[in-house]
């Protein structure tokens, strides 16, 4: 049974609510659940001291049985000091598409035919 540390959404539509929950990796996002360990309030502000409530223990004891977290849950336990998350870099991220790329290298070209014929005409 692969276990999961996630985030179990609840509240009202348009108002999230996540529970962290331990769950088996195959239940429902928001369905059964072995074991709550703690909360997260997506509208409170991020320097708010409960915004994410978590029970140090609890998760510390699911983590050394196997159980995974989730990227969200990783940054939580991280922020906690309980497990090491690695930083992402993705160089490309701000990199325009292929197809952004063509078009701006079109436009370019068609600029400098426009520019050439101006300067030829006059």
């Amino acid at each position: 049974m692969s276990l999961k540390i996630r985030l179990a959404r609840g509240g009202a539509k348009k108002r999230p609510y996540y529970r962290i929950v331990i769950a088996d990796a195959r239940s429902p996002r928001d369905g059964r659940f072995i074991e709550k360990i703690g909360t997260f309030n997506p509208l409170l502000a991020k320097d708010a001291e409960n915004r994410v409530v978590l029970d140090a223990d609890k998760a510390k004891a699911w983590l050394e049985k196997g159980a995974q977290p989730t990227d969200r849950v990783a940054r939580f336990l991280d922020a906690a000091g309980l497990m090491k998350r690695d930083a992402k870099n993705n160089p490309k991220k701000g990199e325009p598409g292929e197809k952004a790329k063509e078009r701006a290298k079109e436009r370019a070209e068609k600029a400098a035919a426009g520019s050439t014929e101006d300067a030829a005409a006059e």
